[in-house]
């Protein structure tokens, strides 16, 4: 394959706008905070999101009965500590508005093992003071001007009724409604969206929200949905296992909610936000810690941006308890971390595209793009970095003729696939200890990292580039001038050869 260095790929990279988290208040633990400083060094994402706000845990609603006199108060205590550990780290918030706090909660259904209340409030006024008194001393805080470009949500998967109360949609427009007209008060620059559907009857929820909006002469600023690409579970003991599903089918399913607010005159245009993605939706399934993982996020990545603002990967580290406290060192979690801090394979398909939106950000352009590999070059045409992936089982060979100007180029690969980067292959060969002795651990820590190799090449108007990507492979490659500064007397050859 020739590349064509004056043609240009649409490819729109928000890698890092987003990251999912387990529920807010395990923001208080430390080994959160530990896996979170690994991600944000590496890949330094914007925004991250994900529940349990108001739930108890969190403990900013409280109702107190005292001689048959109910009264409530807010406690702001542990969301200010999560909010300073966020900006400390360099992230900050993409705020879903839920679940219930239990005392507001009009039932006690709930979710998950931190028990989310999912039913609607008792008290809609209550709720919006809610609502507001919080935002406002979120602008208080950290100032009105910074705090008014954390995107807002309302809810989460309300079209699920585990999630909400027999996922009834006109009480959820009614809850939509109320919480965009509280979160406008405080502030109306405040971007606020929703649905957050995820899977059923999905474009019907999204074109009766818009429906709901246009009657009720509402203006949400973004449209949110999440995307899962497993088939149905089977579960065995503490683990759920499912097949991968055609790639081209969770796009051509992201394509239907497109098309359906781009029907709307009033609503064309509006930015959706994927505020989960993953490949399964189940919080214990090993295919999470795979190298295969890795490589079929990777062509996710490279699609997400074609009709989506953002896309959220659903969660940045393994700290999480919607199923229950992990059992074991791999437990199947969504995160791009494992306990102690090791980097599975799909963290590293991250921080390679994020080194693609660097060059992008500074006016690169992508020069190649097809189902197994981009290309970008930054502006000046000094650089060029690519991403390729293998989505099967037998080795991919890949060809590419780049023409250059450089006689002699600087070529770095690093390689993440089964062989090289499998900390889960380690882990197995140790006997699955659940909880790894520091030996142990420093073992998977070191091999958790990407296999890096490189060579100059000599280049006349053309450079062949030749990659062999295993199955299940990653690999991130560069190519810059190489600009030879020996000191005085240094001869490397002599030095290799052991003269």
């Amino acid at each position: 394959m020739r590349i064509d260095r004056k043609k240009t790929y649409a490819f729109h990279n928000n890698v890092d706008f987003c990251v999912g988290t387990g529920r807010m208040g395990l923001a208080l633990t430390k080994e959160y905070q530990d896996e979170l400083r690994v991600v944000q060094e590496e890949i330094g994402f914007k925004h991250i999101r994900g529940h349990g706000l108001f739930c108890e845990a969190m403990g900013i609603y409280e109702e107190i009965n005292w001689r048959g006199e109910t009264s409530f108060c807010y406690n702001f205590t542990y969301l200010d500590r999560v909010m300073d550990s966020y900006i400390e780290q360099g992230i900050e918030p993409f705020l879903e508005l839920g679940f219930m706090p239990g005392a507001l909660g009009s039932g006690t259904q709930t979710i998950f093992y931190w028990k989310g209340n999912v039913t609607p409030p008792k008290s809609y006024k209550k709720w919006a003071d809610l609502v507001k008194t919080t935002l406002t001393h979120l602008c208080d805080r950290y100032g009105r001007d910074r705090v008014v470009n954390w995107p807002v949500e309302v809810w989460n998967e309300p079209n699920l009724p585990g999630f909400w109360k027999d996922a009834d949609m006109q009480e959820y427009f009614k809850l939509f409604k109320v919480t965009f007209q509280a979160v406008k008060k405080v502030d109306p620059r405040f971007q606020v969206g929703g649905p957050a559907v995820c899977g059923v009857k999905d474009e019907f929820w999204i074109r009766s929200f818009l429906d709901f909006c246009r009657q009720e002469k509402l203006s949400p600023d973004f449209v949110t949905r999440h995307h899962y690409t497993t088939e149905e579970p089977d579960r065995k003991g503490h683990f759920t296992y499912q097949k991968l599903s055609d790639p081209f089918l969770g796009f051509d399913n992201l394509m239907t909610s497109r098309v359906a607010i781009d029907s709307y005159k009033e609503f064309k245009g509006l930015p959706i936000h994927i505020t989960e993605f993953n490949t399964s939706y189940t919080p214990t399934n090993p295919i999470h810690d795979t190298n295969e993982n890795a490589a079929y996020i990777a062509h996710q990545l490279s699609h997400l941006g074609d009709v989506n603002e953002s896309y959220s990967y659903w969660t940045f580290g393994d700290v999480f308890e919607e199923a229950g406290i992990p059992h074991t060192q791999f437990y199947g979690g969504f995160g791009l971390v494992a306990a102690g801090c090791v980097r599975k394979p799909t963290f590293w398909t991250f921080a390679f595209f994020k080194r693609l939106q660097e060059l992008q950000d500074l006016s690169g352009r992508c020069i190649y793009k097809d189902e197994e590999c981009v290309i970008v070059e930054s502006a000046d045409k000094k650089e060029l970095r690519g991403i390729l992936w293998n989505r099967g089982k037998k080795t991919l060979k890949k060809d590419f003729t780049i023409p250059v100007k450089d006689k002699k180029l600087t070529f770095i690969r690093h390689t993440v696939d089964p062989v090289t980067t499998n900390p889960l292959k380690l882990w197995h060969d140790l006997g699955e200890p659940a909880a790894p002795s520091k030996a142990q651990l420093d073992l998977l820590k070191r091999a958790d990292a990407p296999l890096i190799s490189s060579s100059i090449l000599d280049a006349s108007g053309d450079v062949e580039l030749n990659f062999s990507v295993r199955g299940f492979g990653v690999e991130y490659f560069t190519i810059s001038a190489c600009n030879m500064t020996p000191d005085e007397g240094y001869d490397y050859s002599k030095v290799v050869k052991g003269s």
